[in-house]
């Protein structure tokens, strides 16, 4: 009488849901993933998301991040591709490459590294990693 969703419903919109790692969590390893992930903790290990990825602002990683779009607003220490767009913002520091298809850098975000910009770019590199890991 007050659901109106069915079983079906329900699992749909679980299966879209976000991955969290929270505050004061450590993670060492690499993470895969086909949802969005958000981190607010710390990750030692490289993070591949064909989906969106969001650093907070506690935040923070030692590795490599591939993903569809990227949000940093903590720290990160390696290369980030980003196939669409790659937003630094807030207090963010980033050490590292930076391959992306659109940029956005807010005044207040630190970047010590290389820009890469345009979607062929990230493509290509991505390509060469495959061809690299065999």
């Amino acid at each position: 009488m007050f659901n109106t969703k069915n079983r079906t419903d329900m699992q749909q919109s679980t299966n879209n849901g976000a991955t969290l790692i929270s505050a004061g969590t450590t993670l060492k390893g690499d993470i895969s993933s086909s949802s969005d992930l958000r981190i607010d903790g710390t990750v030692i290990g490289n993070i591949n998301s064909s989906a969106k990825i969001i650093i907070g602002s506690n935040g923070v990683v030692e590795g490599d991040i591939i993903g569809a779009q990227a949000d940093i607003v903590g720290k990160v220490s390696g290369n980030i591709r980003a196939k669409d767009l790659l937003q630094l913002k807030g207090e963010s520091v980033v050490t590292g490459n930076l391959y992306a298809g659109k940029l956005q850098i807010e005044p207040s975000a630190t970047f010590n590294g290389q820009c890469h910009m345009g979607a062929n770019i990230v493509e290509m590199n991505n390509n060469e990693q495959q061809v690299a890991a065999r």
